[in-house]
């Protein structure tokens, strides 16, 4: 019996009735890109907001809430999560087109809501199949590439506190700024509405086509990666300062920098949590040694490090 199986036990119990799927001591590394990390204590899939807010209203105010998408920008540390993982399922990935406004669930992948708008003949939303994810992430993060992010596009969005009241927000409210938005991070995103603008739906599928080539070329979208590991300073790119200090094929244990693009870290098959952030870190020190520049995760890193003498993940 390990050290969590109490833990998780007695967390389990004190959960409220759901109408969704309740789950205890879940695996993490399943649903992450990367494919390393510990279990999270309790994993809840809500059937409906309602069922969210209710979960959230209920839920004792000493366990921890944390929401995650796809996984495509997540590293979970080897020790797991101690509280609730929230992940939003089916419901969460409808879409509707009214006029020029795009309507979207918090859980549907950025890729989809692109090639979604395009169907509608709506651009703009073209930079988000550039994009791996759900549009929870994209909204809190400020998701962005190819020279436009969601600010570009953001009408208005929904989320539930942690005591499960709903907010509607509007882009006063998102505060949003380079690859962030000021939203407390134990909020959770239901859904969020988009402006786009009407246009020829050949011509857009084709943009996204050329994003799709881009991103092939110049990153290593088929390993097991996290997506961009740190954001750009002001007036400067991380992939050109990580470079600079030798970073570029960088290796401890089983984590290596891509030699594609080196603002990617890659699991090369054996590594764990720790070998990831450890040369995300060393990166960081080489950089603001050189460059007095300290660079910030881009990637989301949740959860508890092993301690010493726990072992190793393989």
């Amino acid at each position: 019996m390990n050290d969590m199986t109490p833990l998780s036990n007695k967390m389990i119990d004190r959960m409220p009735t759901v109408r969704g799927r309740l789950r205890e001591n879940v695996e993490l590394d399943k649903v992450t890109w990367f494919q390393v990390g510990g279990p999270a204590d309790i994993l809840f899939k809500p059937e409906d907001e309602d069922d969210l807010a209710d979960f959230l209203k209920n839920l004792p105010e000493d366990i921890a809430v944390f929401a995650i998408g796809v996984g495509s920008n997540l590293l979970v540390r080897d020790a797991g999560v101690r509280g609730v993982v929230i992940r939003l399922g089916r419901h969460f990935t409808k879409m509707m087109v009214d006029g020029d406004k795009l309507t979207v669930g918090a859980g549907a992948l950025d890729g989809n809501v692109a090639r979604y708008a395009a169907d509608a003949g709506l651009e703009g939303a073209e930079f988000l199949s550039g994009i791996p994810g759900s549009i929870g992430g994209a909204l809190r993060m400020n998701a962005g590439a190819y020279g436009a992010d969601i600010s570009d596009i953001f009408l208005s969005a929904v989320a539930y506190d942690r005591e499960g009241r709903r907010h509607e927000l509007g882009l006063k409210e998102m505060s949003f700024s380079y690859r962030h938005s000021d939203i407390p991070k134990d909020w959770i995103f239901t859904q969020a509405t988009f402006r786009l603008s009407p246009g020829d739906r050949e011509e857009i599928l084709g943009r996204m086509a050329d994003i799709s080539r881009n991103r092939e070329e110049s990153q290593p979208v088929r390993s097991r990666t996290g997506g961009s590991t740190f954001a750009n300073p002001p007036g400067k790119k991380a992939w050109e300062l990580i470079e600079d200090v030798g970073g570029r094929g960088l290796t401890i244990g089983g984590a290596m920098v891509s030699d594609k693009h080196c603002n990617f870290l890659i699991n090369k098959g054996h590594a764990c949590a720790a070998d990831l952030e450890a040369v995300g870190e060393e990166l960081r020190q080489r950089v603001f040694a050189k460059h007095d520049t300290l660079l910030r995760w881009e990637i989301v890193r949740l959860g508890d490090a092993k301690k010493s003498g726990e072992g190793r993940t393989p």
